[in-house]
């Protein structure tokens, strides 16, 4: 570990050296700005993946390296962490994982399953009841790869499949000890993995950089703590940057309340993302908008007009409403039907799963 630790303190040292600065936001991505030149870098052990705005810019950031380490130029990144990096002639970016996800399913003999459209069946609820109970069924479980399988979806979800978040989260809760009713659901997942090998994140080239969200919270949806799930996603120039499917961490005792800790955390999403692109050197304009279908919320989040009596709802209702008043995120209404948070939130029928994973753009 103190290896790694005085490596990564040496290239910071080296990025500094080079007039690069580093990200408070995102400490991993150190970026420069030379009057128009915009040159940025994300390091990964010894695998540096970099970019700049201009062919000059590029070459003297190799250059600069070069004067402080051995380096060997791979030439227009094509692979990078298992993802694979498609450029089209239109200057769109996809990020594909379709080798990863082959690997994986024969990892767990997976690979001749009849594939599923959907992450988690329909109407799915997993919950503590389903776990071991006796020591024959404990010690039928420890021989099932569990751990295994979970720790693989997990690196799909975070990188190119937002649509295996939701189930990624209800799957993780019973890591500790699962039943062979966790087990099932989790080849189902691995079912629908096989089907969607050629999903992907596309990135439209020459669209500017105006974040948009979508937040939605699914009432009291833990069946065995009756906690809500709530889930937001962030897209940018056509494609998702960040998202999350979460059970909270308390009960909340209505709808709204339950609407109130969703809002918290996207809102916290959007500070994050401003503060990121503006330490990058590259601003983005404000307010962020994000949808949700909950008007009355969306009503409350802009006047003081509210009815939380309890203290910790009434500062998440205090923080949103801050942040609205100055303009740096503001709610817009939109359709249940066409929210695509709601995605993160519970299992859908497969018709919904798609439309929402095509309105993300996953689908080629």
């Amino acid at each position: 570990m103190q290896g790694a630790h005085d490596w990564a303190e040496n290239l910071d040292k080296a990025f500094d050296g080079h007039g690069y600065y580093k990200s408070y936001a995102d400490p991993q991505i150190p970026s420069r700005v030379i009057n128009d030149e915009f040159t940025l870098t994300s390091t990964w052990t010894d695998d540096i993946l970099g970019a700049s705005s201009t062919i000059e810019g590029e070459q003297m950031a190799k250059d600069q390296l070069a004067k402080t380490y051995e380096i060997k130029d791979m030439g227009e990144t094509t692979l990078i962490l298992g993802m694979h990096i498609k450029r089209n002639d239109n200057g769109d970016v996809t990020l594909l994982q379709e080798s990863y996800g082959h690997r994986l399913l024969e990892r767990f003999n997976m690979s001749h399953c009849t594939p599923v459209s959907t992450p988690l069946p329909p109407g799915t609820s997993l919950s503590v009841e389903d776990c071991p109970t006796t020591p024959q069924e404990v010690d039928e479980m420890k021989s099932v790869p569990y751990r295994e399988a979970l720790g693989s979806l997990m690196w799909l979800q975070v990188a190119t499949h937002p649509d295996l978040s939701y189930t990624v989260n209800i799957l993780s809760r019973f890591a500790h000890n699962p039943g062979r009713t966790h087990w099932n659901a989790m080849k189902h997942t691995l079912a629908y993995v096989k089907s969607t090998l050629n999903y992907g994140t596309t990135y439209k080239g020459g669209e500017p950089l105006n974040p948009v969200g979508y937040v939605d919270s699914d009432y009291a949806g833990c069946k065995g703590t009756r906690c809500s799930t709530e889930g937001n996603i962030f897209v940018v120039v056509g494609g998702p940057v960040s998202w999350q499917s979460k059970r909270q961490e308390i009960v909340a005792l209505s709808t709204v309340k339950s609407k109130y800790m969703a809002f918290t955390r996207a809102t916290s999403q959007v500070l994050w993302i401003i503060k990121f692109f503006a330490e990058i050197g590259l601003p983005i304009p404000t307010p962020i908008t994000i949808y949700a279908d909950n008007n009355g919320f969306i009503s409350n989040s802009t006047t003081n007009k509210h009815h939380c009596h309890t203290k910790h709802i009434d500062i998440k209702f205090h923080f949103v409403n801050e942040h609205t008043k100055k303009r740096e995120v503001i709610f817009n209404y939109i359709p249940s039907a066409n929210n695509i948070a709601d995605l993160f939130t519970k299992p859908l029928p497969w018709d919904t799963v798609r439309r929402l994973a095509a309105t993300l753009d996953l689908i080629p």
